[in-house]
């Protein structure tokens, strides 16, 4: 085309709607020169940058396009044409130029990408069909129809127009009587009445929420090769509760990004961070954990830019974006904000991987409000009762209730039947609740013997030479969503030996375990002994040829963290030796006392203490108490240890005391056992959350997890406004700062 033609296409376009530059020069640039004249500096072919405005403006005299070199360049002979036709590129078509042309003559104004500065409000259009338009969206497309030589359509039935409203805000048709109701009524609000009652209605939340849904990830299972089940719907929940309570996009927007950092947050705030962990989550055995944990950082950068910033930044984790203003290194510092999440690269395959948050539904808040009441009352009522703990001289010994409690007491006259003991009322022990026959069948594997005991003085001990151990039979046998506590009296001879487990009797049994090992204790929860359990190690010993009390307790959060380890009512510091807990634990071996594992006690072991409920430090330390409660009742109240009032006090409120108390104390045990209960049964939702310790942030060369580059910290890209002075540089100040200065 020749510049006489081009100013005659010019000409007749001179009074047309001044040319856009996002929406239809940078298209142009971007499609026709950056491949050439772009971001990429690897694939520039010269110093020429068109994606710039300051290179592109090299090339522009603005309001004259004949003397521009761009011009000239996309209308010159084929030898010296751009695109050049050697590179397999058409020549631009003469509506592309006539748009440079036009955006030359009107001065070039550049532009930012939309994305990067705040949203502005158009004027609506001047149009030549007049009284069509009943707003700004209408005035838009009637515009664009007459820019087109088209006509609006004319108006729809009634009963097609409450169809199509429905389908829009509920993706539901309406109903029979809905659509008479709306062809019946003939107010000039009738219209907006049928907007008032669909957006009113529960399922305009759950239509809205469908796409959000989609960008978010959102899914109830992990995504990877089993593809187990998880737990999000309670965040599902929560953004089709935002779109019906109409929530402000800002509030939305922070939430989701940062509401547990948000002052005093609220639960509904923290479970919106829900966002952020709908990504999937890899829990299989051969996997390298740190470089998943780094592919769950980088695909919250791509999901936040893309939802929040209308931008694809997964090209800029290997290289410098090649089509859009982000360096690799903005990419990282992008990635700092979210790489400070106390999570694990190796997610659980079943289930929520922490941090996980509870997020009861509004009907089990209110059974839990009402619970909350009664105990209460009932907790006021037996602190109004006055006594003073005794016990009668016949009590010679006690096992406290504790809630769910098995006992195993190993005593001579039982003759290799252990019973429970005492007898208890079923609501201390649910395992009992079924089974109405308190005496357990044991097999002692080796000649029994016994000796003197340590649990109070009268009771006597069973003594083990390194072959004898004690088989029980099927009970215990916890997997890895249940709390439980063990507890015993054990007088070592030798470092090595086992003392209480549901595991195969070899060296490395599945199943649960407390062991002596070089005379620390050792708990593991195993299904594979190398790769699929949790155990712990503590880095005390255990002393030999002496009384010592030990116990194992386990809270069921699946993490080696949930595992306690006591010697003498005190807790132990534990070293990790295995934390990739990932299938249930649970077997069919036997319970054994003093072997399993491969290695058999040496020694002695006396009253073991089963519970399936993981017990507090004060209740531990009951256990240590070896004087029976009568024997504690002659010691002067001022001379007793806390542990031994304690014990004392837990014996004349459980077995001793007057019947009104017994029943309060039993009455206050039953409510707290129900809201414990409760509690475990809520749903839990993955959220973020932050690492006490700031985590560093490497840019990642190539984009490989085991390549670490140049260290970043928390920063927004060069393109975007700069967070406000004194916000913090985290995922709060992110949202909270910039995104609210683009949207108010």
């Amino acid at each position: 085309m020749n510049l006489i033609a081009l100013f005659a296409v010019f000409s007749a376009a001179a009074f047309a709607m001044p040319v856009d530059f996002n929406a239809e020069i940078r298209p142009i640039l971007s499609e026709r020169c950056y491949a050439c004249h772009g971001p990429d500096v690897a694939a520039r072919a010269s110093k020429l940058r068109l994606d710039t405005e300051a290179g592109a403006k090299a090339t522009i005299h603005p309001g004259d396009p004949a003397q521009s070199e761009l011009i000239r360049r996309v209308t010159g002979p084929e030898d010296r044409r751009m695109p050049p036709a050697w590179a397999g590129k058409p020549p631009l078509t003469a509506r592309e130029i006539d748009l440079l042309t036009r955006w030359i003559a009107e001065g070039a104004p550049w532009q930012k990408h939309w994305a990067f500065g705040p949203p502005r409000r158009p004027d609506p259009p001047n149009t030549k069909i007049q009284g069509w338009s009943n707003n700004a969206i209408d005035a838009l497309v009637l515009a664009r129809l007459e820019r087109e030589g088209l006509k609006p359509s004319p108006p729809t039935d009634r009963q097609t127009l409450l169809r199509r409203l429905s389908l829009d805000l509920t993706g539901l048709p309406p109903t029979p009587n809905e659509v008479a109701a709306f062809v019946g009524d003939n107010s000039p609000e009738a219209y907006q009445k049928a907007v008032d009652r669909l957006l009113a209605s529960p399922h305009y939340g759950e239509r809205m929420a469908e796409r959000w849904l989609d960008n978010a990830r959102y899914a109830d299972s992990n995504g990877y090769q089993t593809d187990g089940e998880r737990s999000m719907w309670r965040w599902r929940d929560w953004v089709i509760d935002a779109y019906n309570q109409n929530k402000p996009y800002d509030q939305f927007t922070i939430e989701q990004i940062a509401g547990d950092l948000l002052p005093n947050a609220r639960p509904d705030q923290i479970i919106a961070t829900g966002f952020n962990r709908n990504h999937r989550a890899n829990g299989e055995g051969g996997i390298i954990p740190e470089e998943y944990a780094a592919e769950y950082v980088i695909d919250r950068v791509e999901t936040t830019s893309a939802v929040f910033l209308g931008l694809t930044l997964g090209c800029a984790r290997c290289h410098n974006h090649k089509y859009d203003p982000f360096t690799q290194k903005e990419f990282y510092q992008l990635f700092a904000f979210f790489n400070n999440v106390p999570e694990r690269g190796k997610a659980f395959k079943y289930g929520n991987s922490p941090p996980v948050f509870p997020a009861p539904t509004v009907e089990q808040q209110a059974q839990l409000a009402a619970l909350d009441q009664k105990l209460a009352v009932a907790e006021a009522k037996l602190a109004k009762m006055k006594f003073k703990a005794a016990a009668p001289a016949s009590a010679v010994d006690w096992s406290p209730g504790l809630n769910r409690s098995v006992h195993l007491a190993l005593s001579e006259d039982l003759k290799g039947d252990l019973r429970r003991s005492p007898a208890r009322s079923s609501r201390y022990d649910d395992l009992m609740e079924n089974n109405p026959v308190l005496d357990l069948k044991a097999q002692i594997v080796g000649e029994p013997a016994w000796k003197d005991g340590a649990a109070s003085f009268e009771q006597r001990a069973a003594a083990f030479d390194g072959k004898r151990y004690i088989e029980v039979g099927d009970m215990a046998n916890f997997g890895f969503y249940d709390s439980f506590t063990v507890s015993a009296w054990i007088y070592p001879l030798h470092g090595n030996g086992a003392i209480v487990t549901r595991a195969f009797d070899d060296t490395q049994g599945q199943g649960w375990a407390l062991v002596l090992k070089d005379g620390h204790l050792q708990a593991s929860l195993v299904q594979r002994w190398l790769d699929d359990g949790a155990r712990v190690e503590s880095e005390a010993t255990v002393p030999l040829n002496r009384w010592s009390h030990v116990a194992l307790s386990y809270d069921g959060s699946r993490v080696a963290d949930g595992i306690r380890i006591y010697l003498d009512g005190a807790p132990l510091k534990l070293n990790v030796q295995l934390d990739d807990l990932n299938q249930s634990f649970d077997t069919k071996q036997p319970l054994r006392i003093g072997g399993g594992l491969g290695v058999r006690f040496s020694g002695m072991i006396s009253r073991v203490d089963i519970y399936s409920a993981a017990l507090p430090v004060e209740d531990i330390r009951i256990h240590t108490v070896r004087e029976g409660a009568d024997r504690i009742a002659l010691i002067p109240e001022d001379q007793r240890p806390p542990e031994q009032s304690a014990k004392l006090r837990r014996a004349y409120l459980e077995t001793y005391g007057p019947a009104p108390l017994r029943e309060a104390y039993a009455r206050v045990i039953d409510l707290r056992g129900e809201r414990a209960r409760l509690i475990d049964s809520f749903p839990t939702v993955m959220v973020m959350q932050e690492s006490p310790a700031p985590r560093e942030t490497h840019l990642l060369i190539r984009g490989a997890y085991d390549h670490p580059g140049e260290k970043v910290s928390a920063a927004l890209p060069a393109v975007l406004p700069p967070l406000p002075e004194g916000a913090p540089a985290n995922r709060l100040g992110w949202p909270n700062g910039w995104w609210i200065r683009q949207i108010l």
